[in-house]
């Protein structure tokens, strides 16, 4: 008997105040034994490590002029409140520290031991532009920063399906 293996390829577009952006990779999410693998390549980021995390809404347009705002805070299905990092009791939401080479490009894969694809369909997945150190102080969600990149834990890409529509509709319009 062949089991088939289900993988979700993200899309991830850039995040602005003003809306979601260009895609400028992808990141491929399965199911493996020591948990939720994420292989991204991603790029045009800037070098070094990056705080990662699922968030509670599949939604990455801006709230009040925040990047990525409609996404909700990170996934704590537990309701813990706490930023302790993948590895501890904390929210689920907190991933490995993504690593972006000297190119710009982010294409080491990552392990979060307790999440499973299942539970974070339809889900957010950020990409923000400082570091992680899976506290909230000095500042609160690691020290992340902002935003900058995000995507809908989906095989079938919202933004991309818009931008599609789009072109389809200014290619009518002309022909």
């Amino acid at each position: 008997m062949h089991l088939e293996k289900s993988v979700i390829r993200v899309a991830m577009h850039q995040l602005t105040p003003k809306g979601v952006g260009d895609k400028i990779g992808y990141v491929t999410l399965s199911d493996t034994a020591g948990g939720l693998l994420l292989e991204p390549e991603v790029c045009g980021l800037s070098p070094g490590q990056h705080g990662f995390h699922i968030h509670e809404v599949g939604d990455v347009k801006p709230k009040d002029g925040t990047p990525g705002g409609m996404a909700g805070e990170h996934y704590d299905p537990e309701k813990t409140g706490k930023h302790l990092g993948p590895y501890r009791d904390g929210h689920r939401g907190d991933l490995p520290r993504l690593t972006v080479d000297s190119d710009g490009v982010a294409r080491t894969p990552v392990r979060a031991p307790r999440l499973t694809l299942d539970e974070v369909k339809d889900r957010a997945l950020i990409i923000h532009s400082g570091g992680d150190n899976y506290s909230d102080k000095p500042k609160p969600n690691g020290g992340g920063e902002k935003r900058i990149v995000g995507g809908v834990i989906t095989n079938s890409c919202p933004y991309c399906r818009q931008k599609l529509l789009v072109k389809v509709a200014v290619v009518t319009s002309e022909g």
